[in-house]
């Protein structure tokens, strides 16, 4: 498993915006181009951090080609809303010790 980590700083008062545009895309994504999903964090009231896993690094660098026309406007929804937009990290998995959120744990 492969996981990139983001960091997004949000323009004053877009917040709100960023979420939305952020998990449509997301969704997007994981529809389209083979994510596993990702997770949203709050660090600050600006400040965002968020955690994509996909199946493989080639999966993640492959990606980008399939998501629908749509995509594009969602897209750019959520960089307006940013200031700043940062890759932080591309990591393989290692060890995976989360619980899953599914009730059959």
């Amino acid at each position: 498993m492969f996981a990139v980590l983001y960091s997004f700083t949000v323009k004053p008062n877009k917040q709100e915006a960023f979420v939305k545009a952020w998990a449509e895309l997301t969704k997007l994504i994981y529809k389209y181009e083979g994510s596993l999903g990702s997770r949203l964090h709050q660090k600050t009231d600006t400040k965002y951090i968020a955690y994509a896993q996909w199946p493989s690094e080639a999966v993640f660098k492959n990606s980008g080609g399939n998501l629908p026309p749509s995509a594009d406007a969602v897209r750019q929804t959520m960089r307006d809303c940013c200031e700043k937009i940062e890759v932080l990290h591309e990591l393989e998995m290692l060890t995976d010790l989360l619980k899953s959120n599914t009730k059959n744990d």
